[in-house]
């Protein structure tokens, strides 16, 4: 049941809500991290906005007591076990992400026993229990960099996005073993849907995730992170895009670009928008919840907390070697 100060609140005023949080984070100090896929009025309250990278490291540098994660599941894991001392909370406990839920612990376990003479890297979009049986966790922002690391003749695992480790192999030349996972946001866009707006814009500058299929991506001008797609956008002489990722990222490509045009891929021939449905669960009216009553709170074993975050360390130093953060 939600209390008195949670129920005055309501949706109507957003401005008032964006206030209220203010206040509120200031009492508690608190710090609210989201990523780019929530949406637009949860970035627009966000004292930081980024990728799983970005928001990684702004984890590890955050002076507040309490860290409200806008994101998913695996992202407010990744925050706690960095910040063991600290609270965590997460707006909806069931925002979790198909990428992650595609790699079970006890059958990956089994898939890493045939290869003993091989390391594990695992992206970032894995549960906390990956983590432990992982050797470096990489995202997409510095996967390459994180891969070419290790020396050609190394034999490795990569879990759990088949996609973005067929990416890599393909353009480092390495013949890593794929875990067969995806992501259903990046996964479901068709070559067809794709090429039917190059089509239809001749002029448009086609970006792409690295999670996508691989004919997506050999169609694109760009393949690169959340972060490097805003970016290429910001910089790049083009006036429009056709953006091959999530939705929620078109809300600050268009505040940093507003006289450029950006076009999503369709999912379907309804033309339906790509939206993550894990991540659109948080709400205004959730965050603010949340952060009143600092639940429902991330909680880790200390064991676990411990094993996990030698290999996020590891990609944290990696990157600051090679100038990624």
């Amino acid at each position: 049941m939600k209390n008195k100060e949670t129920e005055k609140i309501g949706l109507k005023n957003k401005s008032d809500i964006a206030e209220k949080l203010s206040n509120l984070k200031k009492k508690k100090n608190a710090v609210i991290l989201a990523h780019y896929y929530q949406v637009p009025e949860i970035q627009d309250v966000a004292d930081y906005i980024g990728d799983s990278l970005g928001l990684a490291q702004k984890a590890v540098e955050t002076n507040a007591d309490i860290i409200v994660f806008a994101g998913v599941h695996f992202m407010a894991e990744t925050a706690k076990i960095l910040n063991p001392s600290k609270k965590v909370v997460l707006p909806d406990l069931e925002a979790g992400c198909s990428l992650a839920d595609s790699c079970p612990p006890d059958k990956f376990q089994k898939f890493k026993d045939k290869y003993p003479d091989h390391i594990v890297i695992s992206y970032i979009n894995c549960s906390a229990a990956i983590k432990t049986m992982s050797d470096v966790i990489c995202t997409s922002g510095n996967a390459v960099k994180i891969v070419e690391s290790f020396p050609e003749e190394q034999k490795i695992i990569f879990a759990p996005d088949k996609n973005l480790g067929g990416y890599i192999n393909r353009i480092t030349g390495r013949n890593m073993v794929l875990w067969d996972g995806t992501c259903e946001v990046h996964d479901i866009l068709s070559t067809e849907a794709v090429i039917n707006l190059k089509i239809e814009n001749p002029d448009a500058k086609l970006i792409a995730h690295p999670e996508c299929k691989a004919p997506v991506l050999e169609l694109a001008d760009f393949v690169g992170s959340t972060t490097a797609m805003l970016n290429f956008t910001k910089k790049n002489d083009s006036t429009k895009f056709i953006v091959a990722t999530e939705t929620g990222i078109l809300h600050q490509m268009r505040k940093d670009s507003p006289g450029k045009e950006f076009l999503i891929v369709p999912t379907d021939e309804t033309c339906s928008c790509n939206d993550c449905p894990y991540m659109k669960m948080n709400t205004m009216q959730k965050l603010y919840d949340c952060l009143q009553n600092e639940s429902p709170e991330i909680t880790l074993p200390l064991d676990v907390i411990e094993r996990a975050r030698l290999p996020i360390e590891r990609m944290l130093e990696i990157s600051r070697k090679a100038g990624l953060i």
